[in-house]
């Protein structure tokens, strides 16, 4: 790891410094505190509202510039909540932890613990509700998972976020270094979480339809499962309107394509995952991170979107 900068040690603290606020406030007045720092991130981000209206007329073009701005601004008060809501994870155990996270079908959450049980399993996320949670939550009930992790740029910043998610036996796995890591896990019988939802350089992805738009995506779910036989299963965690209660949603497992052309099957898979994750977007368009440049890397010859 580079030494850090002294932008690093600012941005350090200021984390460092919001943390200890949101912890110090009771919950849910930490939350409402979080809703307006979202409310405070739209307003004055001009340039990064720009890429998520861009994003969000890419997916949803039939609908309004106000109606996407109000699902905009509505995801940027999820994201302060979240950040509120993990200034309190220290606070969440075995007990308690029901209050916050629901289950939407048990039979499946529990057919998915099964099977991880009995040959491992990929679980295909995003970065939607409160995605760290989501791993978080599983931990606290006695089933940790590894996790692929994208390296911030700020490694003070980045350090924060394992040791919080270290706390509780969520192994958080560098994304340049993970694959052998990950098949190892998945022969261990271990729950692999792979977020599916973020552009991919141009050697690292491969382009499948998201919205209709080719989105360079990682073929990492595809490739687990056709190695190891794990089964693929979308799980998300949706938050319940503007409250701190959270539904555990999963998906019936995506069914790897089988054409005999491996290529082909694996962009084909990579594909039926994308739409997974459009299908908890459509519903729930509010809770997802539209000011990633998620159509960054295009096809050759194609221009640039942002």
């Amino acid at each position: 790891m580079t030494a850090p900068t002294a932008r690093d040690r600012f941005e350090h603290g200021v984390v460092r410094a919001a943390i200890s606020v949101l912890a110090s406030l009771p919950r849910a007045l930490a939350l409402r505190v979080g809703a307006l720092i979202g409310d405070a991130f739209y307003l004055l981000d001009a340039r990064d509202r720009r890429i998520a209206l861009g994003n969000l007329a890419r997916a949803f073009p039939a609908l309004s510039d106000d109606e996407r701005r109000a699902i905009l601004r509505r995801s940027c008060r999820n994201l302060g909540r979240m950040l509120a809501e993990v200034c309190h994870f220290g606070e969440l155990n075995r007990d308690n932890i029901g209050r916050y996270v629901t289950i939407e079908d048990p039979e499946l959450w529990r057919r998915m613990l099964d099977r991880a049980a009995e040959r491992g399993t990929v679980v295909l996320t995003a970065h939607f509700g409160n995605f760290e949670l989501l791993a978080y939550a599983q931990a606290v009930l006695g089933h940790p998972v590894t996790l692929v992790h994208r390296t911030m740029r700020n490694p003070l910043v980045d350090r924060v976020i394992l040791d919080m998610r270290e706390r509780v036996g969520t192994a958080s796995l560098p994304k340049k270094s993970a694959a052998r890591t990950l098949l190892r896990a998945l022969r261990e019988k271990r729950i692999v979480a792979l977020p599916a939802d973020q552009n991919q350089a141009p050697r690292s992805g491969v382009f499948a339809n998201f919205f209709g738009v080719p989105a360079s995506t990682t073929p990492g779910p595809a490739r687990l499962a056709s190695h190891t036989g794990a089964p693929i299963v979308p799980v998300f965690l949706a938050r319940e309107g503007e409250s701190d209660r959270h539904r555990l949603i999963i998906y019936p497992d995506i069914d790897p394509a089988d054409t005999g052309d491996p290529i082909a099957d694996m962009i084909e898979t990579t594909a039926r995952c994308n739409r997974a994750i459009e299908r908890i977007l459509t519903e729930y368009p509010d809770q997802w991170i539209w000011f990633h440049k998620r159509w960054k890397t295009r096809p050759e010859g194609e221009p640039k979107l942002y």
